[in-house]
């Protein structure tokens, strides 16, 4: 990563906004990223001598990427940006708001939460001008828009939320090797996908690692199963009516998946351990299985982080890769993705706020982050060879070509739900109770917060 004092071209149109000259990871002008758009920004927003308050949830590592960009809003605007986060910022972000000290702009991604806050008047709405550019900027920009939508307190619907820095669950993971030496072909479809599992079984291997523990989460990688099953089941709007509990968990779609689910899970002959060492494995032990000799198994669903849980050495691109859990052939619904992300939303509606968000809709907000690592985005007007990690990149792609996006159900759902019951709930069901009687419970957790 090159960093270096800014100068170019652009430096003279920043002069005039007094912005002082700082480090930078990426000189101004130089390289593959979309300057232009740069250059438009700085032109445009002048906010010499104001400041802006961002309160998010990144700390570490990301938030030093994050400071990384933030310097370059700072350079364009001549803004003063503070950014700060706290290990509860679930937690904080209500204190400052119910105490009269909010930030700008906040970024949280916890839709649920998010809804909370604008229920009781903090958020600021973005309006139509915003959600038009998310649709026609963002690939499946009208799910992006949709998850950026929230209901304000006079009940209306609107644009509060700007979707930035997203995260992929709709991968299965594999050993490259292990797949040419048994001459296994990565499927495109799920009846593919289905032929493929019979195959394995048939040359006396074991499909799936799957492992749902997680101390006080424990269930929640079942959950992602359920949702990726239900975009490849059924349309999008089914997806939100279950999420809303306008169709309850006893529906005989929602059913017919988890049963779904539950004939991998449930089948001995399908995971490593059968169904008791699906309940019993930690999460972050269970690709363990692709890795050893011989494999323990070939396939291994799970979100975009795991890798941090391979064994040392593992190097993904060649020990390990992915592919896109493929749609059904049996249904036309395109290629939906399932993730999570993060949303900022103005919290104190100042000059500096709205620039910000109009920062975001650019091209370089996007390609700064990229650049470096740790960052997938929908704007399908960025150069994505500016991705230093290969794998991102693969990963981007998948975001790219999505026809749907949705968030993840159960970050979306009551907690009690969505972080309760459901959870609970899919070790039950793996443990042998039948789907109807475990969905009945779900619904009646839900039933009780009315």
């Amino acid at each position: 990563m090159k960093r270096t004092l800014y100068a170019s071209a652009a430096a003279l149109a920043l002069g005039a906004h007094g912005a002082q000259a700082q480090d930078l990871v990426f000189t101004p002008g130089e390289g593959a990223f979309n300057w232009q758009s740069y250059d438009d920004f700085a032109a445009s927003h002048d906010l010499a001598g104001q400041s802006l308050n961002i309160f998010g949830p990144w700390r570490g590592e990301d938030q030093r990427l994050f400071e990384n960009l933030a310097a370059y809003f700072e350079a364009a605007t001549g803004a003063d940006l503070n950014y700060s986060s706290s290990e509860t910022y679930e937690q904080q972000i209500v204190i400052d708001l119910e105490g009269g000290s909010p930030p700008d702009v906040a970024i949280l991604p916890q839709p649920g939460l998010i809804q909370n806050l604008i229920s009781r008047g903090f958020v600021a709405p973005l309006g139509a001008d915003t959600r038009a550019w998310l649709v026609e900027n963002y690939a499946a920009g009208e799910s992006w828009a949709g998850i950026g939508t929230f209901t304000g307190p006079d009940g209306a619907e609107d644009l509060y939320a700007f979707p930035f820095k997203a995260d992929v669950k709709s991968l299965v993971w594999y050993s490259p090797d292990n797949f040419e030496d048994f001459g296994y072909e990565i499927p495109a479809t799920q009846e593919e996908l289905r032929a493929l599992e019979a195959q394995i079984i048939a040359d006396g291997g074991t499909p799936w690692c799957i492992g749902l523990g997680s101390g006080g989460a424990t269930g929640w990688p079942a959950t992602d199963w359920i949702e990726d099953l239900m975009l490849r089941a059924y349309p999008p709007e089914v997806y939100d009516q279950w999420v809303a509990n306008e169709i309850p968990f006893t529906d005989e779609r929602v059913i017919a998946v988890m049963e779904q689910f539950g004939e991998i899970a449930r089948n001995p002959e399908m995971v490593v351990g059968g169904p008791s060492g699906v309940a019993s494995t930690d999460f972050r032990d269970s690709p363990a299985g692709l890795f050893s000799s011989p494999p323990q198994c070939f396939m291994h669903r799970q979100a975009s982080f795991i890798p941090t849980f391979f064994p040392d050495g593992t190097e993904v691109g060649a020990d390990a890769d992915f592919f896109y859990f493929p749609p059904s052939d049996a249904v036309d619904l395109g290629n939906p993705v399932l993730g999570a992300g993060t949303l900022a939303f103005i919290t104190q509606d100042t000059d500096a706020a709205r620039a910000f968000l109009d920062f975001l809709q650019t091209p370089i907000a996007h390609e700064i982050w990229m650049a470096q690592s740790g960052f997938l985005t929908p704007h399908s007007g960025v150069n994505t060879d500016l991705f230093g990690d290969p794998t991102l990149r693969q990963m981007n792609d998948i975001l790219l070509n999505a026809t749907t996006f949705r968030f993840d159900a159960s970050d979306l759902m009551p907690a009690g739900v969505g972080a309760g019951s459901f959870w609970t709930g899919m070790i039950d069901f793996v443990g042998g109770r039948p789907a109807a009687e475990v969905a009945q419970e779900i619904q009646n957790s839900w039933d009780a917060l009315r």
